[in-house]
């Protein structure tokens, strides 16, 4: 344990929200002093590292994925003024403290100590990926499937604790994606006492946001979960004056996007006259096809929780694959043909918050399912 959360402290003290190398320089610093991997670093800052069997050829790739960047710290998560200082982490009542502890150096840290410590199947390459950027819209994993980072198979430690049960960490097999669009409707200006001499983009644009109202959010079935997008406007704008027919309004939508399926947007655009639509983000939901992967890591799983030797039945329920409704880096890897899993120790609610924690337990669990992954025959 001391290890793994002296490696968790180090990370997180940190500050990753604006510039990441030092992160990644520690990163890096403890591959090549810890592990005889082959280690790069890239142009974007990205920290790659390779384990390879040299006794058999290779047969598989399975990487550790996660990253070091974080979003910025609120003020008493600093020990500078404002949040120039370095990172506050404090452990307390059983947990670690700060910006970053869920999402999640906590969780990379295990990654570490397994990439260092599992003996992988013979043929098994083992990768280990700290990226940056993942933040804002997973510019470092982006970058580095540019480059040729493809592993077969990953686990992407974002977090899975507590989505089937309390306490339980799951197997995501699935997760949502986020395009985010905006429908713009030009109009014609003219006096407000004579609204017929003009076009009105606000009622254009109404008539565009009563289409998305009625269009059917996407949805997909996953190893058998449910993955159920969603559709919402979320904000409007338009009109320069209390006296004018406004000639533009802007209206954004909010979609999550499931795999394989995507709202009909574009029937706005083809229906009222005069909106345009532009995408503005999209970040790929994940899959995951590999159902051997799958069902050996929810084996793996299971197999760390049933050994914790907890009396309490309430907290040692068994892991289940389930559906993670944020976007992460693992849809930018299965895009690119990577089979993709997700298992971390962050529960919902405590990444990019002011009292963001992660539980010392789990975070050793999570070390003991990445390593078991990485040496289960798949």
């Amino acid at each position: 344990m001391t290890e793994l959360v002296d490696l968790t402290e180090r990370l997180v003290a940190i500050p990753s929200h604006e510039d990441a190398t030092a992160a990644g320089d520690a990163i890096e610093t403890w591959l090549r002093a810890e592990t005889d991997a082959r280690v790069d670093r890239d142009a974007v800052g990205n920290v790659l590292a390779y384990r390879e069997t040299t006794d058999e050829p290779a047969g598989d790739t399975l990487a550790l994925v996660g990253h070091h960047d974080v979003v910025p710290p609120a003020d008493r998560q600093t020990t500078g003024e404002g949040v120039d200082g370095e990172y506050v982490v404090e452990r307390r009542d059983g947990r670690l403290r700060g910006r970053g502890t869920a999402d999640m150096k906590g969780a990379l840290a295990a990654c570490l100590l397994a990439f260092r410590d599992a003996t992988p199947p013979a043929g098994r390459t083992l990768a280990f990926a700290s990226f940056v950027g993942e933040e804002d819209g997973g510019v470092g994993a982006r970058h580095a499937i540019g480059e040729g980072f493809a592993p077969d198979r990953a686990i992407v430690a974002e977090g899975s604790t507590g989505y089937s049960a309390p306490g339980v960490t799951d197997v995501a097999v699935a997760h949502k994606g986020r395009r985010g669009s905006t429908l713009v409707a030009s109009g014609t200006a003219a006096h407000a006492s004579e609204p017929e001499a003009g076009a009105n983009a606000i009622y254009r644009a109404s008539d565009a946001i009563d289409i998305v109202r009625g269009l059917d959010a996407p949805a997909a079935t996953v190893r058998g979960e449910s993955v159920t997008g969603s559709l919402a406007v979320t904000l409007v704008s338009g009109g320069e004056t209390w006296n004018v027919i406004p000639e533009r309004c802007e209206v954004t939508v909010d979609e999550r996007t499931v795999p394989g399926d995507r709202a009909d947007l574009g029937r706005v655009e083809g229906t009222v006259t005069g909106v345009e639509w532009t995408v503005d983000q999209d970040l790929p939901p994940m899959a995951c096809e590999d159902a051997d992967f799958a069902d050996a890591a929810l084996a793996v799983a299971r197999e760390v929780h049933a050994g914790r030797g907890l009396d309490d039945a309430s907290t040692a329920d068994s892991p289940e694959h389930v559906v993670k409704p944020h976007a992460t880096d693992a849809g930018w890897l299965a895009s690119a043909g990577t089979a993709c899993l997700i298992c971390g120790a962050a529960e919902p609610g405590q990444a990019h918050t002011d009292t963001e924690s992660v539980g010392i337990d789990v975070l050793e669990r999570c070390q003991r399912i990445y390593r078991g992954i990485c040496e289960r025959a798949v």
